[in-house]
């Protein structure tokens, strides 16, 4: 097959490639007037964190309505709280087995510890979080999930606002539970939210698109930061991942399909194309419009599937919110030699589980990342180690977070009479045009 200049996959490769040579260059220039950074690393630093802004705009919108239209859905599945509930068991079920791969893998590789001391420290811990301040955090503190901070640099204060995603998340359901609740009263309303939801999609995807440049910029920036030489070492940890995400893709997932009746070449014959996309584009969400497609060809009833993807999209997470946290926890415990004991992994494990939504389905995993971090008072400092190859981690990560939702869909519509397996059987049809 003769490759495809335009496509999007080969922009994303070379935007990584063009950010390697840049950082490259930037480090060889060395530093600039007064010790600051040079004006390609400033350039690269802009551009990245521009990026990575755009991204953030769109998730309040996003969660919120991806989170109300899925449960407001419900309203037409009869027996909808079976559904509703098996689903939710699922996502936790898959999880665990998740993020206890990650945990084991960790512990045989131990991919931090022989990086101990080198050039990518990046300073001392100043921030730390625990058990209690995790589950406080589960509680909207007003009715937008806002929170503010103060910081003061030379005598001036600087005040921000951020939204809090794990409270929104609680907002968006108790929301979308009492559209339920007041039934046809809320139709204006869910209009509303479905419009939104639909217009933040297309925002979303403009978004992605601008991905090989934000690629470039962040991986350029992290190398002129580091350095290439100190970087070659997380060869072992983005192995470890890469593994964690083959076991669950390659022996979890079929050994599931096989356990519940169903054939696991039909599943990844018609998956393949939402899986696909996940890997490029890295985004669950802007995935999302196929994972529903290809779930509904799977034979999952339409109805059903309406609900449980948008829900999947921004919830169910095995690649970025349980593989990849535990594997870093222990990669940043380990480089700044922090021991880790048995209520430490339990942690992580209740992390991984409940708080997946942390993630909300956009490129980059670093909030569930921060989130176990704070949780188990290692060093924030430490999400900056993995940053540099966050990318290439993505992909693999977001390819697994899409197969598992559908898997999901197809599992609960399987165990609940409401899959039609002769459309399983049915050969796979791409459906990226």
């Amino acid at each position: 097959m003769a490759l495809n200049f335009r496509s999007f996959g080969f922009q994303v490769l070379v935007g990584m490639v063009v950010g390697l040579l840049l950082g490259l260059v930037a480090r060889q220039m060395g530093a600039g007037p007064g010790g600051d950074l040079n004006w390609l690393a400033t350039a690269l630093k802009t551009t990245g964190s521009i990026f990575v802004s755009l991204l953030k705009a769109v998730v309040p919108p996003l969660v919120f309505a991806a989170i109300v239209a899925s449960i407001a859905n419900l309203r037409a599945l009869d027996n909808a709280a079976r559904l509703a509930g098996q689903t939710l068991l699922w996502f936790a079920i898959t999880s665990l087995i998740a993020v206890s791969i990650g945990l084991a893998i960790g512990l045989l590789l131990e991919p931090g510890a022989g990086l101990r001391g080198t050039a990518l420290a990046v300073g001392k811990p100043d921030s730390y979080g625990g058990w209690l301040d995790f589950l406080k955090g589960l509680v909207p503190g007003n009715s937008l999930a806002l929170t503010g901070s103060t910081s003061i640099t030379d005598g001036a204060a600087t005040t921000s606002l951020s939204f809090n995603i794990l409270q929104l998340l609680v907002i968006s359901i108790v929301v979308g539970l009492a559209t339920l609740k007041v039934g046809d009263k809320a139709e204006s309303f869910l209009a509303f939210v479905r419009s939104l939801l639909a217009v933040v999609r297309a925002i979303l995807g403009w978004i992605i698109r601008l991905t090989p440049i934000g690629s470039a910029a962040l991986i350029g920036t992290a190398i002129a930061t580091y350095g290439w030489s100190a970087l070659a070492q997380l060869g072992v940890f983005t192995a470890a991942i890469y593994l964690g995400l083959a076991l669950v893709l390659l022996v979890v997932y079929p050994t599931l399909l096989i356990a519940n009746g169903l054939r696991p070449g039909p599943f990844f014959a018609k998956a393949w194309p939402a899986i696909q996309l996940g890997f490029v584009s890295r985004s669950s969400v802007g995935t999302l419009p196929v994972t529903e497609t290809v779930t509904e060809r799977m034979g999952v009833d339409k109805g059903y599937a309406a609900f449980a993807i948008p829900l999947a999209s921004t919830t169910k997470m095995d690649g970025c919110a349980s593989i990849y946290p535990a594997l870093a926890a222990i990669f940043v415990a380990g480089f700044y030699g922090i021991p880790l004991h048995f209520i430490d992994y339990v942690l992580i494990v209740f992390v991984s589980v409940l708080g997946s939504a942390a993630t909300a389905g956009l490129t980059g995993a670093i909030v569930m990342l921060t989130l176990t971090l704070s949780t188990l008072g290692l060093p924030l400092e430490g999400a900056g180690l993995l940053l540099a190859i966050d990318p290439i981690l993505d992909m693999g990560r977001t390819a697994v977070n899409v197969a598992g939702q559908v898997l999901v869909a197809t599992l609960v519509a399987k165990r609940e009479g409401i899959l039609d397996e002769t459309a399983y059987q049915g050969e796979g049809v791409s459906v990226l045009q």
